[in-house]
């Protein structure tokens, strides 16, 4: 995939770029895979806003994707790769040999034409889906799931792979994206290859109104609040927030603050990411 560069005609196209669409060969979804995408504000049922700077936004569909991969030793052939506004990687519209339509993620170097299949007789190919007991070590791997039968949950993005590094009694050591080591049992199904639009970490979105077009709006600095609004706010001019670290606007500390509250999975992280072992 290659990225686009603007002619800066106007100061927000100065270094803005976008994407190319070259891998694009229909822009037209399949009608059938289509849910309407209903806008919550980010308020809950309540009213109440419970995720800051969400709102407006394009016109969205949700499109059904398959991440469960159940339909098991039946061939499909890749008919189209399309585009998703709603994820960073791309989509492959698959035709089964019975008839049914489904969206996978599309892995990269798939093509129009090439032919895909989820079942423990799949071959090791980009695009088919196997339970991890009958992947070879060393293989490339997304879409990944955490309980058999879940559908994938894990490595999901655009880019995304994580590579499979061992093989012990009922679990298999996985390296994800991040960097951690996590065990996962073999009964469980993942895809081969990595997640195509490698690219779009590279994209500059280069004016605040691509932001609004995604349903994101501006978020204030603390420190130009009030101290009434934020612990962050309040002095004359520019002041340094006077605290040891940055905190949320509810008092709670923020970066590099440890959230993570869940003992009952810390068994199956062999490394943590940002290689800090246990």
């Amino acid at each position: 995939m290659a990225v686009k560069k603007y002619k800066p005609i106007t100061p927000g196209q100065r270094g803005m770029t976008g994407y190319a669409f070259e891998e694009i060969t229909s822009s037209t979804p399949e009608r059938s895979l289509l849910v309407p995408l209903r806008k919550s504000g980010g308020r809950n049922t309540y009213g109440r806003i419970t995720v800051r700077h969400r709102g407006g936004g394009h016109r969205r569909h949700i499109r059904l994707v398959d991440f469960k991969r159940d339909k098991r030793g039946i061939p499909a052939r890749v008919a189209a790769i399309e585009y998703d506004p709603n994820r960073t990687a791309r989509l492959a519209l698959l035709y089964y040999a019975d008839g049914e339509k489904r969206y996978i993620i599309a892995p990269l170097g798939i093509r129009v034409g090439d032919s895909v299949m989820a079942g423990p007789e799949a071959e090791i190919r980009p695009g088919n889906s196997l339970p991890i007991s009958n992947i070879p070590v060393g293989t490339m791997l997304h879409n990944i799931e955490i309980s058999s039968g879940r559908g994938g949950q894990m490595v999901r993005a655009a880019g995304g792979a994580a590579q499979l590094l061992a093989k012990e009694g009922s679990y298999a050591q996985l390296r994800l994206p991040s960097g951690e080591v996590r065990l996962i049992r073999q009964d469980c199904y993942a895809t081969i290859g990595q997640i195509g639009n490698t690219d779009h970490s590279n994209i500059k979105l280069g004016k605040a109104g691509r932001k609004r077009h995604m349903g994101i709006r501006p978020t204030v600095r603390g420190s130009a609040m009030s101290p009434r609004d934020h612990p962050h706010g309040g002095g004359e001019g520019r002041q340094p927030i006077g605290m040891p670290g940055p905190k949320t606007p509810w008092g709670r500390p923020t970066l590099g603050y440890k959230t993570r509250r869940n003992k009952k999975t810390d068994k199956y992280i062999v490394r943590r990411r940002g290689k800090k072992r246990r």
